[in-house]
């Protein structure tokens, strides 16, 4: 099976389980996808395939999915809600650092198998770690402030969906490429990469524009009327 193949099928299952999680839990679901995702997506970086003859990380479509989630939010629930969700997915995966960073430490078993694939998995650069995080952190509440601003302008969703998540996509490249590598690579090949990793990103907002249409049509025949119930989750 082609990488480009596992692409597709990578996003369309990423999407639809987002689409699921909103169905079944409301805005909560949205919440609990926000810190799985994010985590998850700081686990697959560590690969690096070839997809469309571009060098990029396994992480981008969850980690996209990510921007689904805000986007949806942002439409149905304000950029407050929003912008919350953002700070539980970095609380989220702040406490997998910590505590992963506290469990590698531990002496294994003289019959344990696992300790080193863990260490070689999870022994991050402190650099990395922080070039994540705050890549993280700011992209994705930048999106919630465009997906707001661009909503004052305009009420088409489309519009407001791409935007905000094309916008945020790029200076999230920009802040992890430099921040994870600069000093590493030539300047000319932080930008190749940039430019990879972007153009995948870009193709990954324009296909998850349609769930945040099913989103909002979700809401609008389940949940719409159940808001006061939900206010607890």
């Amino acid at each position: 099976m082609s990488n480009e193949l596992l692409f597709f099928i990578t996003a369309a299952v990423s999407f639809l389980l987002v689409i699921l999680s909103f169905r079944l839990y409301g805005k909560a679901g949205l919440f609990v996808w926000l810190g799985f995702a994010t985590v998850v997506a700081n686990i697959e970086v560590i690969k690096c395939v070839d997809i469309f003859s571009l060098p990029v990380t396994l992480g981008n479509v969850l980690y996209g999915s990510t921007f689904l989630c805000t986007d949806i939010m942002s439409e149905l629930f304000g950029g407050k809600e929003s912008r919350r969700g953002v700070r539980m997915g970095f609380f989220a995966l702040i406490c997998f650092t910590i505590l992963m960073q506290i469990a590698l430490r531990f002496i294994p078993n003289e019959n344990d198998f696992a300790s080193p694939a863990m260490h070689e998995l999870f022994s991050l650069s402190p650099r990395i770690c922080i070039a994540s995080l705050g890549a993280y952190l700011i992209s994705n509440t930048l999106d919630t402030y465009t997906f707001d601003w661009i909503g004052k302008h305009t009420k088409i969703l489309w519009i407001k969906n791409n935007g905000s998540t094309m916008t945020s996509q790029l200076v999230d490249s920009i802040l992890f490429t430099f921040g994870a590598f600069y000093g590493l690579f030539e300047i000319r090949e932080l930008w190749l990469l940039v430019l990879t990793t972007y153009l995948i990103k870009i193709f990954i907002a324009m296909i998850d524009t349609p769930f945040v249409y099913w989103a909002r049509n979700i809401w609008n025949k389940y949940h719409k009327d159940k808001e006061p119930e939900g206010k607890a989750l």
